[in-house]
């Protein structure tokens, strides 16, 4: 008899996605930090973490691993702690398209691929049409539709981290530089791509000049809220 298939089990602790190591008590102890995001759980505790959070450590936005943690976006199981999130006026930020995570490993490690369709997203950004979203990275194999929710729903943005610039599909430069200019930005996904790198392949990108700040800054500082005086170098 072939033994049972173990699940892989939603992300129960809060990890810090500014750097490895980092805690939901902030990546800085003792300091306040600006613009950071944390992994929660889906499931209940999530909500109460969400509060406590953004009250204490002012966290700006929440990223979700559909495909690690097992889950879909549009399980109404997540509709909690989303309604929090989209309350305290945070961002959501979901992973989308394949992951490298469980890459080469048999049954890709447990992790399936479906539940990082963008399509899935669109369901939220339905359900909860104030709720901040960012589509995270390009969305192999499924471009297209994240190209199609994020200008279809106002609210869905996309981030370039997790490929250097030269491998962008040409759909996803076209919209950057055009319908999508206000609403991309940058993203390095750092320790996997260097900022330097990834700013070394986005300077070949045919882009509009008047594009490219808006992808590097200025539509992430809009979204997060930041002060000018905080978004100064």
């Amino acid at each position: 008899m072939r033994p049972a298939r173990r699940r892989a089990h939603p992300v129960r602790q809060c990890r810090s996605v500014e750097g490895p190591g980092g805690r939901a008590r902030g990546p800085q102890a003792g300091r306040r930090p600006r613009g950071a995001g944390f992994q929660v759980p889906p499931q209940r505790p999530g909500v109460r973490e969400a509060r406590r959070l953004v009250a204490d450590h002012g966290v700006r936005g929440f990223k979700f691993h559909p495909s690690v943690q097992a889950f879909a976006p549009n399980d109404p199981m997540a509709y909690p702690l989303y309604e929090v999130i989209e309350e305290l006026g945070a961002i959501a930020l979901f992973h989308t398209g394949q992951t490298g995570i469980g890459a080469g490993v048999p049954g890709g490690g447990g992790i399936r691929l479906k539940y990082s369709d963008p399509m899935l997203v669109d369901d939220v950004a339905v359900d909860f049409p104030h709720l901040k979203i960012i589509l995270a990275h390009p969305s192999f194999p499924w471009q297209d539709e994240a190209l199609a929710v994020a200008t279809h729903k106002p609210t869905v943005h996309i981030d370039l981290s997790g490929w250097s610039p030269k491998y962008f599909p040409p759909q996803l430069v076209r919209y950057a530089n055009s319908l999508l200019q206000d609403k991309v930005m940058f993203g390095s996904d750092y320790p996997v791509i260097s900022p330097d790198r990834w700013l070394a392949d986005f300077a070949a990108l045919d882009l509009k000049p008047e594009v490219r700040p808006k992808i590097l800054k200025d539509n992430a500082a809009r979204l997060l809220g930041l002060t000018s005086k905080e978004t100064q170098p």
